[in-house]
């Protein structure tokens, strides 16, 4: 692996040997992918449920949050988590008008409280009137067959009950270019499994092979030093570019690698 590190900063792009390339990110994602990885991480808010409407709620909403420094992140994931009573599904089809008022006093960085009780809102619409996340997905994505276009049906369903414009900005749009990389990350987290036990891989309906990799700066910065990215700018285009090249090492599960690529740029400040 040393050797590989070296020929990172030396060589062309074009030079570094295709299977060196691909052990180097198998090993880092072996290193990454395992239960450790939970303590850190934003998906261990909807690793505390059991119930698969627990699962996918706080998990939406802790992938929602999942911007800033990631003890804050945990933190108040978890007390929004508190304020719902640590049961989301009950509370979304049970709580009164006051009781979502009551929980939506929770503020991490630009996202207020304005913001939570719509997101409350329209995951009630969506439990209620929708079958839940779960068939919101699975659906869109037998309709279509992919998962551009899944996110960008979400998106429509999901702001479809007159949020403040402030609160459109919360949800990511594609069509505008976005890399849309806390959904992809939350998808990820319902869709893909494996022995490890860190993704939950729920919905059977979406093959992992479909997904797209969470781009952050981190992950963009490394992809960019592994010569997997050539974009500049960490947006949709530039999802879809890192993603195919990760297509070719693991078509059926490319984006395993995000562990990798996150786990070099986080922990390894690669």
């Amino acid at each position: 692996m040393a050797k590989l590190y070296q020929e990172i900063n030396t060589t062309p792009s074009s030079a570094i040997p295709h299977q060196e390339l691909k052990d180097f990110l198998e090993y880092k994602y072996e290193l990454y992918n395992r239960p450790s990885f939970l303590e850190t991480d934003p998906v261990s808010i909807p690793h505390q449920f059991t119930l698969q409407a627990d699962i996918e709620i706080s998990g939406f909403l802790a992938a929602t949050i999942a911007w800033g420094q990631r003890k804050s992140i945990l933190k108040n994931a978890g007390r929004l988590m508190s304020q719902m009573g640590n049961r989301p599904y009950e509370f979304l089809m049970e709580a009164s008008e006051v009781q979502f008022v009551k929980a939506s006093e929770f503020v991490h960085r630009t996202f207020n409280r304005d913001d939570t009780l719509y997101f409350l809102k329209s995951l009630r619409n969506i439990y209620t009137n929708h079958g839940g996340l779960s068939t919101v997905f699975e659906n869109s994505y037998r309709k279509h067959g992919n998962i551009k276009s899944c996110l960008t049906e979400f998106r429509n369903l999901f702001l479809s009950c007159n949020p403040a414009q402030r609160t459109c900005r919360h949800v990511s749009d594609v069509t505008r270019n976005s890399s849309a990389k806390r959904l992809n990350m939350y998808l990820r987290w319902l869709v893909r499994s494996d022995k490890c036990g860190v993704d939950f891989g729920l919905w059977k309906s979406i093959p992992p092979s479909a997904l797209y990799l969470p781009l952050d700066v981190h992950t963009g910065n490394v992809s960019r030093k592994l010569h997997l990215l050539h974009r500049k700018q960490d947006d949709w285009k530039a999802v879809e570019e890192v993603t195919a090249k990760l297509r070719i090492f693991d078509p059926a599960d490319p984006v395993k690698y995000d562990f990798a690529l996150f786990g070099l740029g986080v922990f390894e400040k690669f």
